[in-house]
């Protein structure tokens, strides 16, 4: 355990002070009051942190060639997830839904026919993130969706510091000496994907590619990686990306 806290140590993002900078660049309102909440400080004990865990369901996996068609919204803490304020959009895409994307995500032509374009909930969405620091599984999706939405919507981009569940769960598994030695023995790769994650833990199954249920499921593992491999003074800079 304390080899792999100190494994942690290293210089955080500058995410206040970037934050801070949009502050004053963002010419769209709902950006700006988004900026100007800021983000807990790098130093800030996570278990003082305010949480949202996000998930996005999209027409496929490339944020310049397809779009977001829903959205999940749950915000939490490391001691309670407050499903009370669950925010969950259905969305229509400006790209449209291929046959493999609705077999996934099952959000069906019909539904998105009647669907607000993202423009729409995009301040209701910035308004339930400000000030808080979001917590996704693999964060290749959820930000550079937002930030492509927020460019082609708004004429501005959109960063914003993650936690990844997925990479705390690389650290472990793909990236320690244990993880190394299973290769060189020609095991394969132990499964960070969210619900076999999820199992190591002992956490219950829950329907996948769901943004909603997905979100619920993600803020649920970081709860439980934290208490089984941190520490709830761990500092949020050691954490994000």
């Amino acid at each position: 355990m304390l080899s792999h806290r100190l494994s942690l140590q290293r210089p955080p993002p500058g995410w206040p002070e970037f934050l801070a900078a949009r502050t004053g660049e963002a010419a769209q309102p709902d950006l700006a009051r988004y900026f100007a909440a800021g983000c807990p400080a790098p130093e800030t004990p996570i278990g003082e942190a305010p949480l949202v865990a996000l998930d996005l369901e999209t027409t496929g996996l490339d944020a310049r060639r397809h779009d977001i068609v829903s959205i999940g919204l749950v915000p939490f803490t490391l001691g309670r997830i407050h499903w009370a304020e669950r925010r969950y959009w259905v969305v229509r895409p400006t790209r449209p839904l291929s046959s493999e994307s609705v077999t996934f995500h099952r959000i069906t032509h019909s539904e998105i026919a009647e669907a607000p374009d993202l423009a729409a909930v995009l301040p209701e969405l910035l308004e339930a993130m400000a000030g808080r620091l979001a917590v996704v599984h693999f964060r290749h999706i959820e930000r550079p969706f937002l930030d492509e939405a927020a460019r082609s919507r708004l004429g501005e981009g959109l960063r914003f510091p993650v936690i990844d569940t997925m990479s705390l769960e690389a650290r472990r598994h793909r990236l320690s000496l244990w993880a190394r030695f299973r290769r060189w023995m020609r095991r394969p790769p132990v499964s960070i994907r969210l619900g076999d994650s999820r199992a190591r833990y002992g956490l219950p199954s829950y329907q996948g590619h769901h943004a909603l249920l997905d979100a619920l499921a993600t803020a649920e593992l970081f709860q439980a990686q934290i208490a089984t491999h941190y520490w709830p003074q761990v500092p949020v800079g050691e954490l994000w990306s």
